[in-house]
């Protein structure tokens, strides 16, 4: 797995998300994993590629109704079966962390990469997905001066809570030391 000069995931597939714009200048130090399903619960089908790219049907399922005039993104989404889908060039900044802090420093969109796991905070992550996240992750650090990796929980304490619990932090920074 490789990012290439324009910030894309060699090979990936890439579907282009208006909800992103230009990055203030300064390094790439953090990684930020989310967890989002849409409709919330269920899996396989396009309500995440639909939200990132303002798509989505508020009548189609009455979560949606909820959520349609979002306008968020993330650079990468693994499915549970390993594919990885693009939506932001890491060149620029998605919208995926919201009002946020790392380390006192805030506007962690300035200076992050958002990675969503589909799934939810009370199931299991799939092998493939700590397999290729992993991947990701090493590709990222490849390319980037990475210095840290967070869960959305731990920028933005009082609004969120992914990527929950069941999210195995052990297993995942374990494979990172093994590669």
């Amino acid at each position: 797995m490789r990012i290439d000069a324009q910030g894309l995931l060699v090979g990936g597939e890439y579907i282009s998300s208006p909800n992103c714009d230009d990055r203030p200048a300064g390094a790439i130090e953090l990684s930020v994993i989310h967890n989002i399903s849409l409709p919330p619960g269920e899996f396989g089908g396009d309500g995440v590629q639909r939200l990132f790219t303002n798509t989505l049907d508020a009548a189609a399922h009455p979560y949606y109704a909820t959520i349609s005039g979002l306008k968020v993104s993330a650079h990468f989404f693994v499915r549970r079966d390993g594919r990885i889908i693009q939506f932001v060039p890491c060149s620029k900044r998605a919208w995926h962390a919201g009002e946020s802090c790392w380390q006192g420093r805030p506007r962690c969109n300035d200076f992050s990469l958002g990675i969503e796991l589909e799934g939810g905070d009370t199931m299991p992550f799939t092998d493939m997905q700590y397999a290729v996240l992993g991947d990701l992750t090493l590709a990222l650090r490849e390319a980037y001066p990475i210095r840290g990796i967070a869960g959305h929980s731990d920028i933005a304490p009082q609004r969120k809570t992914d990527p929950g619990p069941c999210f195995d932090w052990t297993r995942y920074l374990t494979g990172l030391c093994k590669a």
